[in-house]
């Protein structure tokens, strides 16, 4: 029997207070593979909108003549690092236009997860967290050496402070991969800047998932949620439901 994979997917950003919306983000299905991606600019080092709209096309580019399989994140992503210094170079341009990134493939039997700086991927499986990126910022690493408790990175005075970011110098890459995940029913995803999960904790989230019937429902009741903080960055967000 030929098997069909039911993915739901719904997409949203907002400018929030800014001038500018420096998040970019896309969703992109081919045959039975699905890509998705949510970048950040780094707003406060200027041409953040610029940074992060290359890396979503370049992993959409790349995603339309590759192969999904657990190479196709670190080739996605090599190939955004160095279209983006390129332009960079291009410019003479050393400390602007960089970006956070954090993106999901998905083939028939498995799921890839891969990010850069503090954009997050929340993971659920039969409603409840099974696996969450951990930031590359400094608030995170003081929480991972129990200097502060992980709910408190939210409002943390150097929340701001990433650690890794594309569109910086690397020797080496930067951005980290998770180990691959096996698709099967009752799965939901959840990518998102800081903008929007520092807003939402993942109990609410949780219980959003579990009053939702689809992945723009669920989507919509954490949208309503955040928008009550009356949100000064901008803020994105992907919800991802595998039936």
């Amino acid at each position: 029997k030929e098997i069909i994979l039911m993915v739901e997917y719904s997409v949203y950003t907002n400018i929030g207070g800014r001038e500018v919306n420096e998040d970019a983000v896309n969703a992109i299905a081919l045959d039975c593979n699905f890509g998705f991606i949510v970048c950040d600019g780094l707003g406060g080092q200027g041409m953040g909108d610029k940074a992060s709209k290359i890396v979503v096309d370049c992993f959409c580019d790349f995603f339309k003549s590759s192969e999904i399989n657990e190479s196709f994140l670190p080739k996605a992503f090599d190939y955004a690092q160095s279209t983006l210094m390129e332009e960079k170079n291009k410019l003479n341009i050393k400390k602007q236009m960089c970006t956070t990134a954090v993106a999901l493939a998905i083939n028939e039997s498995t799921a890839y997860v891969g990010h850069i700086g503090d954009s997050r991927l929340y993971f659920f499986e039969d409603g409840k967290l099974t696996y969450k990126t951990l930031d590359h910022s400094l608030p995170q690493m003081l929480a991972l050496q129990s200097e502060i408790k992980e709910e408190d990175i939210a409002h943390h005075p150097d929340r701001n402070k990433l650690l890794k970011a594309f569109g910086t110098e690397w020797d080496k890459p930067m951005y980290s991969i998770a180990k691959p995940i096996k698709i099967k029913k009752d799965q939901a995803f959840l990518l998102c800047t800081d903008g929007f999960w520092e807003w939402i904790d993942i109990k609410t989230i949780c219980d959003s998932l579990s009053k939702s019937n689809n992945a723009e429902k669920w989507l919509s009741n954490m949208v309503e949620i955040v928008k009550k903080n009356h949100v000064v960055d901008n803020y994105s967000a992907i919800a991802v439901v595998k039936k």
